[in-house]
């Protein structure tokens, strides 16, 4: 006996909550297409990313240290992973749609740049006068017209669902996607991913400072969330040192989750919210810290910016990446044929500056590095 896709919608009617986004509700895609047998719309999404070149790459993209400068140290890709790996726990608590949820996910970060967010902040500096950059809105333009993989159209032809999940709604008046204005926030599921991403950079980051010694315990002393974790590690009788520093992070991520269920719990019967609709057409955020995480938070991240992010050591490798990224468009901008040939494509639709905009976002660190070697010395 298998699991066909009417018994799936069975059993999501029975197990998801009302406030999930179903699978019954008939998905939307750009293009119509025939049902799967036995996957349903969301899996489909969830496969084509997994599936996608944009994402493999991420194995080769920095997270905040340059990708192969430590066998230990997170990439785009492993970070990726552990958020999914968090937005499933959150998602499968509340009974929200967990196919959703980690193809939101897991597509996230396909957007991003090499050389991690130094190499984001250049190109956006770059393309000004252009639109700017923006990863999040690269992620969707990835999904949407960067992967090639059928014959009838650009892109992966993914569920609206999916698509709007990408949208970041820092402004909501700026959050359109086919056209179309966006509710003011995004879907639970959406919530979900969004969140997850933060609470696991919060805590890997702390994970990886503490690896590679630019950031050490006493430094981190000052900082309420992680004194609280490393508290609950010395209950547990653990000295300082190399396994008290690994369960304190664990215990910091433990914390965050264990926060943001409770939290959105109180939310959404504060909020009475009833089905998927609800919880988009308010002011604020369902699924969130409180408002004592929300501080504690914020302070571990602006300490992670002025210690580690900013870190001298980070900073000189950034701003050497950087620079290469800027070499790279010149050069491609001068020379367009240097570009593949599907790059060289795009410039009479989208325009020469952001045709070497995506041809620069999709590459890998050693990509770049490489391309910069070759055609940088040949200059």
């Amino acid at each position: 006996m298998i699991r066909t896709l009417e018994k799936q919608y069975e059993l999501e009617n029975i197990h998801l909550a009302e406030y999930a986004i179903k699978n019954t509700s008939n998905p939307n895609r750009k293009y119509p297409e025939e049902p799967h047998p036995f996957r349903t719309d969301f899996q489909r999404d969830r496969d084509r990313i997994l599936h996608s070149k944009a994402f493999r790459r991420l194995e080769y993209k920095s997270q905040v240290f340059l990708n192969g400068t430590g066998d230990h140290l997170r990439t785009r890709l492993t970070h990726t992973i552990e958020v999914a790996a968090i937005a499933r726990t959150i998602t499968r608590t509340f009974m929200l749609n967990e196919d959703l949820t980690e193809t939101i996910a897991l597509a996230h970060d396909l957007g991003h740049t090499p050389f991690g967010h130094p190499g984001e902040h250049v190109m956006n500096e770059i393309m000004k006068d252009e639109g700017g950059f923006d990863h999040n809105e690269q992620s969707l333009r990835m999904v949407d017209i960067l992967e090639r993989k059928y014959p009838e159209y650009e892109g992966l032809n993914l569920t609206y669902e999916t698509r709007a999940g990408l949208v970041k709604r820092r402004n909501p008046e700026k959050a359109i996607l086919d056209g179309k204005k966006l509710p003011p926030q995004p879907s639970l599921e959406s919530q979900v991913a969004d969140i997850s991403d933060d609470l696991t950079y919060y805590g890997h980051d702390v994970d990886d400072g503490l690896d590679s010694g630019l950031i050490t315990e006493k430094m981190l002393e000052s900082i309420e969330i992680w004194n609280m974790a490393a508290e609950i590690a010395s209950k547990n009788g653990l000295k300082r040192g190399d396994k008290f520093r690994a369960y304190a992070v664990r215990c910091l991520i433990d914390m965050m989750v264990r926060n943001v269920v409770i939290n959105s719990e109180e939310n959404l019967k504060k909020y009475k919210i009833k089905n998927p609709l609800d919880a988009q057409n308010i002011n604020t955020r369902i699924i969130s810290f409180d408002k004592k995480f929300t501080k504690m938070t914020n302070e571990l991240r602006k300490f992670l910016y002025e210690n580690l992010y900013y870190h001298p050591t980070v900073t000189n490798v950034n701003n050497e990446a950087s620079n290469k990224i800027k070499d790279l468009f010149e050069i491609y901008c001068k020379k367009p044929k240097e570009m593949g040939r599907f790059a060289n494509s795009r410039i009479e639709i989208d325009g020469l500056k952001r045709a070497v905009a995506d041809y620069i976002a999709g590459m890998t660190d050693r990509f770049a590095i490489l391309e910069h070697k070759r055609l940088c010395s040949r200059d």
